[in-house]
């Protein structure tokens, strides 16, 4: 019976935190519908005005709807952060698969470029490469995607080495099947429910590194709307208008909570570790 409401807990947690992260990306593709007014329109006869019927949730420094800005924003930090979870679990599952697969040099070779870069804090590293290439979105999520498959390449490979020597990898051997189609049809089948899993747990800190980017002003460039590039532009009347600074830090907490109480709880239930 214990056992029984656990699973029960655990499954209504996974539950709630998909249909919050369903409604958030639903917001996202439908931002061009659902946003009252132009994001980046400035109207300062409207300047710094509070919550009313034409603007939801008041306006900015610059006359700016702030819940039209909400909602664009989520296409840059929801959106992106999804374009580098797909693009990083794509490189790091082929890596993966053919450093575990392989083995011999291959395997250390590339493991070994892995712990070159998992030596670097994932934030200093990507400070550096935004540093060599400059400012901008297209660099950060250069960098972003050069940092985090490395830790889907690692935990893909641990679970390539051991599955290689499953009967059914043999079978395929003898059958006659090349490596390639052996590691495509057989080995990252596998291997992508653990790497999915523990992917949702680097969607929260994806989205975490672009806000701070566009916070310290290396990331998205205004006028564009981004959460992080909002805080930076509402640390100026943090004492006067501190809702410019809250709307879009409550958008990134429950957003990176919902990520990662969803990978928490999908781990726990599949019995899969993190980052391997």
């Amino acid at each position: 019976m214990i056992r029984l409401r656990t699973m029960f807990k655990g499954q209504k947690v996974i539950v709630v935190c998909s249909v919050v992260l369903l409604i958030l990306f639903i917001m996202m593709a439908l931002a061009p519908w659902l946003a009252p007014h132009d994001p980046v329109k400035v109207n300062l006869l409207h300047k710094l005005e509070g919550p009313s019927k034409e603007y939801w949730l008041g306006t900015d420094h610059l006359g700016r709807d702030n819940l039209s800005r909400l909602l664009y924003g989520a296409r840059i930090s929801l959106g992106f952060a999804t374009l580098i979870f797909l693009s990083s679990l794509g490189i790091g599952v082929v890596i993966g698969s053919v450093a575990g697969y392989l083995g011999g040099w291959v395997d250390s070779v590339l493991m070994r470029f892995c712990e070159g870069i998992m030596a670097f804090p994932n934030l200093v590293l990507v400070l550096g490469i935004v540093g060599v290439f400059g400012p901008g979105l297209m660099q950060v999520l250069l960098a972003l995607m050069m940092v985090q498959w490395v830790y889907y390449a690692r935990m893909c490979r641990n679970m390539v080495v051991s599955l290689k020597e499953r009967n059914f990898i043999a079978a395929a051997r003898i059958s006659g099947s090349s490596s390639g189609a052996i590691i495509r049809r057989h080995i990252i089948p596998n291997v992508l429910r653990p790497i999915v899993v523990m992917g949702t747990l680097e969607m929260g800190w994806a989205i975490m590194d672009i806000s701070a980017l566009s916070f310290l002003g290396l990331g998205i460039q205004p006028p564009t709307p981004e959460w992080g590039a909002m805080i930076h532009e509402g640390t100026g009347y943090i004492r006067s208008h501190p809702e410019l600074m809250i709307y879009p830090g409550v958008m990134i907490l429950v957003v990176v909570m919902a990520f990662n109480i969803l990978g928490e709880a999908l781990s726990d239930r599949y019995g899969i570790s993190k980052r391997q």
